[in-house]
């Protein structure tokens, strides 16, 4: 393990100084000044709001403009500098790059069903924010989520999925449980959807890494949660973790 983050070291090193100017001309030049920007150039704020004008393009069907031809994959086959981490569901409805109007090599993208956390997704996340200076963790739900729906029918009907599938459940019905608990007249999946991504937000930003704690507490890192509207394209950011 040791030799691995070694050689994942010298090698981000060589790919920023590689990158440098590509991603100078990416981003704004006022925000090399700030102390917060990441390696993309954007501040958690500034990369929360350009997702926000990305989804409300893309919801409004005037998406914006994006660089994917090969001038955009040439500048960045040396390096990355995406400017937020989307954990987000497996689900084809829900692609992160057409739903916040983003273009090759903004966002780093980490995808499973029912946007959970497990070792591999948060050695990921760690990777993005610590190697590659991402300043923006999102993680998003959506409406009428197979794999939540399917943990609603295990604690509702105690239906019993069999293989992979049953375990990858598991991190998701307490949610549902909370869920049903706190909203008892609510739809049990929607509920349980809003309540999956807020656990999951809880977890990255109180205790599951050293690395993730310290860059939230020196202001480089903001870790948010949101919803995906399958009906109308929108996605609502819940900040504080509260639906």
């Amino acid at each position: 393990m040791n030799a691995i983050h070694s050689g994942l070291s010298r090698r981000s090193l060589v790919q920023w100084a590689l990158a440098a100017p590509t991603t100078a001309l990416a981003a704004p030049a006022f925000a090399w000044a700030d102390p917060h920007a990441g390696h993309s150039g954007l501040t958690p704020d500034e990369a929360l709001e350009r997702l926000r004008q990305g989804n409300q393009a893309f919801a409004s069907d005037h998406p914006l403009p994006v660089s994917l031809g090969g001038e955009r994959r040439h500048a960045l086959a040396a390096a990355q500098a995406p400017y937020a981490v989307l954990v987000s569901c497996s689900d084809s409805r829900v692609p992160p790059e057409i739903v916040f109007g983003s273009g090759l090599g903004e966002l780093f993208t980490i995808r499973i069903a029912g946007n959970t956390i497990d070792t591999r997704a948060l050695g990921s996340i760690e990777y993005a924010v610590g190697h590659l200076g991402v300043p923006l963790v999102v993680v998003m739900g959506h409406e009428r989520c197979g794999a939540v729906s399917a943990a609603a029918e295990v604690v509702q009907q105690n239906t019993h999925f069999p293989g992979a599938v049953g375990a990858m459940l598991q991190p998701i019905i307490p949610a549902v449980l909370m869920a049903r608990t706190a909203h008892p007249e609510g739809d049990l999946v929607d509920q349980s959807v809003r309540e999956n991504v807020r656990q999951v937000v809880l977890h990255l930003r109180e205790t599951a890494s050293p690395a993730l704690l310290e860059r939230q507490s020196s202001g480089l890192l903001r870790i948010v949660g949101a919803r995906y509207d399958l009906d109308d394209g929108v996605v609502d950011f819940f900040d504080t973790g509260e639906a």
